[in-house]
């Protein structure tokens, strides 16, 4: 008995020695967990090899890329869309003017009248482009009213796989209602390149980081650089578009003895275009499928412009800053255009943008007509054309001298040059077939694009600089540009019958007043005149969210609002909806405005405001407690 007790007594023992199973679990669990978070610890922790500062640096590098990306994407995209559009105009309208293609394929259908009407609608349209233009830009976007634009110029090209009235015409007045906010988006989106360009290349600047606004001059050079760019590579199109004329219509062509035979002379002693010329240009009628697949391949690259800008062209403004732009009514938007026309800055150099208007349309219709067609034959057009397009490439490099030289010597010397131009083509004498004229002709054309190429990119690039560090005006300025540019595209369509004498005259006046006015401008800004620049009226958001949690309780329903709230809210409303400011220029030669805003009246505006507001709140308060 006593040994079977002492055996239990020491199985008690062996049991109360061993420790139960889970608690070896439970302490292998907790050796476990040290260990996991020691590793996540690790994991988490700052990693001795990750340097933020040098992350940050190749961030903001693949950024600033990517701007150049966006620059040269919107620059081949309008390249490839005027390509297209300009060279299947031009194959179309000859080979209309031929009166066998007409009657042969069209009968009775009226393709003369029907490429009046078109053309009346591409040059006439755009004179209302002022109204409507800033309106689709701030609703669409910068990025999306380029791709809507470049829809439009496909669509008129899809019209012409079946030329009936109500396909051409119709296309064409829509591209009338396009141009101007196509090329308004251009200037729009190359200036708003360079500044984010400054941006990313300064990121570590307070200015930069709590985006306030640019200081003057800050991005000029980066306007130069990419204007420059934008410049050399559209100018191509004018040698592209005459590739369907170089490598299909030209084999179709007659000789200089049948197409001229009834013209009488050349150049300034005509009135009209080409007085007498035939009316039979034609020696066969080419293919329809040849012309449809000309047309398909014109057509697979106006799909490629689109793509183009939809795909590679990143977008102009921040999120919020696009809601902001919208947010100021579309009443105030519309306005605006209007309203910047008081800046002197923007009123003395329009004779410089009708001009501009004027001398590109000549280049391509009254010189290479009136005098390449005139003087060498149909046969040469391509070659002109092309000659003017390459030299206004080239020498859009020049303005890149902007950098270290004046920004005035750019456009006082294309200036320069077409004063020359329009003085020699008033004296020359020419006649009529005479191919030993073509040397000089290629050169007046190669002078020609040289005027051009220092006219355009000096607008572009002065408009730029002016207006700088004003973002939000950047597509008020650019559509008065444009738009002036179509009112002076129009007057060219009507002044088709005025005798060439009075087309030089008109030209030259028309240089000779914008120079006078930029002279005017300059002084103005040399001697730091006041210009008044529209206020822009503070943005008004209907969605209260996050973005706007500062200033606004997005958790106070109406019923919790005071009247004496809604009166004291519309009283600033109606205050802040219109507003013009009178502001120094603070740099001679290189001067731009000031806003509005940081006027000392606007300061005293937003002073006043923040005191009712405090008040507002002091009195809600008060509500609350009782």
């Amino acid at each position: 008995m006593e040994a079977t007790h002492r055996e239990e007594l020491v199985e008690g023992a062996d049991q109360l020695v061993a420790p139960p199973n889970g608690i070896i679990n439970e302490l292998l669990n907790v050796g476990q967990e040290d260990n996991m978070q020691g590793q996540m610890e690790e994991f988490l922790g700052p990693q001795a090899e990750y340097n933020e500062e040098e992350e940050e640096r190749k961030y903001y590098r693949r950024k600033r890329l990517g701007v150049i990306k966006n620059v040269l994407a919107a620059s081949f995209g309008a390249m490839i869309v005027y390509s297209v559009y300009m060279g299947l105009l031009q194959m179309q309208l000859i080979l209309h003017y031929d009166m066998t293609y007409r009657e042969v394929k069209y009968s009775n259908l009226g393709l003369e009248d029907i490429d009046r009407k078109m053309l009346m609608g591409i040059n006439v349209t755009p004179i209302i482009g002022l109204l409507y233009t800033p309106i689709l830009i701030r609703f669409l976007g910068t990025k999306w009213m380029m791709f809507l634009a470049s829809g439009i110029y496909a669509l008129f090209i899809s019209t012409n796989y079946w030329e009936r009235y109500y396909t051409l015409v119709p296309s064409a007045v829509a591209i009338g209602v396009a141009i101007v906010p196509f090329w308004a988006s251009l200037g729009n989106y190359i200036t708003r390149m360079a500044q984010q360009y400054y941006e990313y290349v300064n990121y570590k600047e307070e200015h930069v980081q709590e985006q306030k606004k640019l200081p003057k001059g800050a991005c000029h050079s980066y306007i130069i650089v990419f204007q420059s760019i934008f410049n050399i590579i559209f100018h191509l199109s004018f040698v592209f578009a005459e590739f369907p004329m170089a490598f299909v219509l030209n084999g179709y062509l007659r000789g200089n003895s049948h197409i001229l035979c009834n013209v009488k002379g050349c150049g300034a002693n005509i009135s009209g275009v080409i007085p007498g010329f035939n009316t039979t240009v034609l020696t066969n009628l080419p293919r329809s499928m040849l012309l449809i697949q000309v047309e398909s391949v014109l057509m697979g690259f106006a799909f490629l412009a689109m793509i183009i800008f939809l795909v590679l062209c990143g977008a102009a403004y921040r999120p919020t800053e696009e809601i902001d732009l919208r947010s100021i009514g579309w009443g105030n938007i519309f306005q605006l255009p209007f309203k910047h026309l008081r800046d002197y800055r923007l009123r003395l150099l329009c004779p410089f943008f009708i001009y501009s208007g004027f001398e590109v349309l000549f280049a391509v219709t009254g010189f290479s007509l009136s005098y390449g067609v005139c003087v060498l034959g149909l046969k040469s057009l391509w070659l002109l054309i092309v000659v003017y397009g390459l030299s206004c490439s080239v020498f859009s490099s020049l303005s890149l001298c902007l950098l270290r030289l004046p920004r005035w010597l750019c456009l006082v010397t294309g200036a320069a040059v077409h004063g020359v131009l329009l003085v020699v083509l008033l004296a020359l004498p020419l006649g009529k077939d005479r191919l030993e004229l073509q040397g000089p002709l290629l050169v007046i054309s190669v002078l020609w694009g040289l005027g051009t190429a220092l006219n355009k990119t000096g607008v572009s690039t002065l408009l730029g600089m002016l207006y700088a560090e004003e973002k939000e005006r950047l597509d008020f300025v650019y559509t008065i540009y444009h738009w002036w540019q179509a009112i002076a595209i129009f007057i060219v369509y009507l002044w088709s019958n005025l005798p060439m004498r009075a087309k030089l005259s008109i030209l030259l006046a028309t240089l000779l007043l914008a120079c006078y006015c930029y002279w005017v401008m300059e002084r103005r800004l040399a001697n730091k005149v006041p210009y008044r620049l529209p206020r822009i009226p503070r943005p008004r958001h209907k969605v209260k969210g996050y973005r706007y949690l500062e200033e606004d309780n997005s958790d106070e329903s109406d019923s919790e609002r005071s009247e004496e709230d809604d009166e004291e809210e519309n009283e600033d409303e109606e205050h802040v909806v219109e507003e013009m400011g009178a502001e120094d220029g603070e740099e001679g030669g290189q001067g731009a405005g000031v806003q509005g805003a940081d006027s000392p009246g606007a300061r005293r505006r937003g002073a006043e405001g923040q005191r009712r507001r405090l008040v507002r709140e002091g009195e809600r308060e008060e509500r609350e407690g009782r």
